[in-house]
């Protein structure tokens, strides 16, 4: 008789073991409050070394495979026509099959080229959510960028399975009444501002027939690509047998063009990339990117960087990793929701999504809640988080302040970086600033740039 069979374990073990390690430097709490102070209570500001947990974001910041260490060793630092580049290439064609790729050295160099060609003042580009540096980078040529994602998406605690969905009807009115305007639409997959939520193929497929029947591209930001796959093998009907590479070719048939921050999915340190189909859009953006990135074949990259990633394309699309990484996250928000923590539901992707202004009715939103959580889990814990609400998107190009729609405070999990006892004390810090939620107090803005003020905007705490 065999012992053996495939029914599955309720443990989901990481697909992995520890090759290498980094020390965590352990600090106290008085240690930690003289820091944040310093820090003019900005996580961004806050010394690497004095993060015990860090989760402030997803981008850059996971750990590469031991094959990924061996690719950057064939890496070649030729300034035109490297190998490398070639190698990488080719990895992105082979599940994007876009006829032009172009290498950028982050997500958001690959925005500033697409929207510098594309968008002029009094344009407007739509999307289900745009992130902050896909916003900011419209609204510095003069255009507008406009949310359209379903009325769930702006709910954190109704159950929907695809919360990253573009409104189709909005879409439609949009370029029914403005068409004239906007030069693309876009889609950002999984939606990071609305809480790592995915987009499901029908929704894709109906938002590109919308905007192909209007004369529009439609451009992916596509960062978490094989997470949204996932999710889509996972709940969207006909899906449960395709293969997540094949998913994501269905999805990148569906659009014109891509961007990609390649400090996320294809599990990189650094790197992304612009992705095109129109011959005349891809020689007007290889233009803009000789002139502030690099040679088309390096675009600000090194050879070895563009190895690692190509060697990442193939690690992401497991079906082994991305059982762990989504099921990882549902664990803290199953955790969390337990213990009474108010978080968006159902679980994201890449990260845990607080709903901060449930959890600290007594803060208005132009008293900043996310960042008063924000703050407290860095003093009660040495976690590092980010903001997602009113600091990020409250303020207007015109100047105006307003409550964004929700104020969450995103928990990013770095990809094959930390483990389960991690998320544990993560939880455990959770459940301590919960039982003191009632003495935290909001803060005030005492200093802020003109654009992306959440990046180095100095507060201080309301007394």
């Amino acid at each position: 008789m065999t012992m053996g069979n495939d029914a599955p374990f309720r443990t989901v073990i990481e697909p992995f073991r520890i090759h290498s390690v980094e020390p965590l430097r352990m600090t106290t709490a008085a240690h930690r409050a003289q820091k944040i102070e310093e820090a003019g209570y900005n996580l961004f500001q806050l010394h690497a070394d004095d993060v015990l947990i860090d989760l402030l974001t997803d981008s850059g910041t996971g750990a590469m495979s031991r094959d990924q260490w061996a690719a950057i060793q064939h890496g070649d630092e030729s300034y035109a026509g490297s190998p490398s580049f070639f190698i990488f290439r080719d990895a992105v064609q082979e599940l994007f099959p876009f006829e032009h790729v172009i290498p950028t050295h982050q997500g958001r160099a690959a925005e500033r080229i697409l929207f510098q060609a594309l968008c002029r003042p009094g344009m407007v580009v739509p999307s289900n959510t745009h992130f902050d540096t896909t916003r900011a980078n419209i609204e510095y040529a003069g255009a507008e960028a406009v949310d359209l994602v379903i009325a769930e998406g702006h709910d954190p605690s109704v159950q929907h399975p695809f919360k990253g969905n573009m409104d189709t009807g909005r879409l439609e009115q949009l370029l029914t009444e403005r068409g004239d305007a906007v030069p693309c639409v876009m889609m950002t997959v999984t939606n990071n501002s609305g809480g790592g939520q995915p987009v499901s193929m029908a929704n894709l497929r109906e938002v590109s027939q919308i905007a192909h029947r209007h004369g529009k591209p439609l451009f992916l930001d596509f960062c978490r690509f094989a997470e949204n796959a996932w999710f889509i093998r996972q709940r969207e009907e006909g899906y449960a047998e395709a293969s997540v590479p094949d998913i994501v070719r269905e999805m990148s048939a569906l659009a014109d063009g891509m961007t990609m921050s390649a400090k996320k999915d294809p599990m990189g340190n650094i790197g992304g990339w612009l992705a095109l189909r129109d011959d005349a859009l891809a020689a007007e953006c290889s233009n803009l990117l000789i002139l502030t990135e690099g040679f088309p074949t390096y675009g600000g990259l090194a050879g070895r960087d563009l190895e690692a990633l190509a060697q990442g394309l193939r690690e992401v699309v497991s079906h082994d990793y991305l059982r762990y990484r989504i099921r990882s996250t549902a664990y803290v928000v199953d955790a969390l929701t337990e213990l009474g923590i108010p978080c968006l539901q159902p679980a994201g992707g890449h990260a845990v999504y607080i709903d901060a202004r449930a959890m600290l009715p007594h803060i208005p939103p132009l008293q900043f809640p996310g960042q008063s959580l924000a703050v407290a889990l860095y003093e009660v814990g040495g976690i590092r988080s980010c903001e997602i609400g009113t600091v990020m998107f409250g303020r207007h190009p015109d100047g105006s302040e307003e409550p964004a729609a929700m104020d969450l405070v995103r928990l990013a999990i770095p990809r094959r970086t930390y483990t389960q006892s991690h998320m544990d004390y993560v939880i455990e810090v959770c459940e301590r600033v919960l039982a003191a939620k009632d003495d935290l107090a909001g803060y005030r803005i005492v200093a802020e740039p003109p654009v992306l003020r959440h990046f180095t905007a100095r507060f201080a705490p309301l007394t």
